[in-house]
């Protein structure tokens, strides 16, 4: 039996945007779409803003770059990396996702570039 992986899906989310949240909501979607593959290939994908946006919501953040963002936004992907195997980069500038990529590194986690390549490798 193969191993199941969580995988960690790190992209653009808030980056570019200028806090458009029809941008943002548009950059979710890019990430979102790389998990069904990965969950079909029998593997656990995560993204850092299926776990942000409820905390947001509860500390009562009014917008990209308050108080509440910033405690909540970056943290909780990089405690997801303690939990993942892998991540997947998506392509587009980001300072998160290049962040989350440095941790992953220093962590010694697997780093992909493509649903393609980390799909053929496991």
């Amino acid at each position: 039996m193969k191993k199941i992986l969580t995988i960690l899906i790190a992209g653009p989310y808030r980056s570019g945007t200028n806090d458009d949240s029809i941008l943002m909501a548009q950059n979710l979607r890019r990430m979102e779409e790389a998990a069904l593959p990965i969950f079909r290939a029998g593997h656990i994908p995560v993204i850092g803003e299926w776990f942000a946006l409820p905390l947001l919501n509860q500390a009562g953040s009014k917008h990209p770059g308050d108080e509440a963002y910033e405690e909540i936004s970056y943290p909780i992907a990089r405690r997801l990396l303690t939990k993942c195997d892998a991540v997947l980069r998506i392509p587009g500038a980001s300072k998160g996702a290049d962040g989350d990529i440095e941790v992953a590194k220093a962590a010694g986690l697997k780093i992909y570039y493509s649903v393609e390549e980390l799909i053929a490798n496991n």
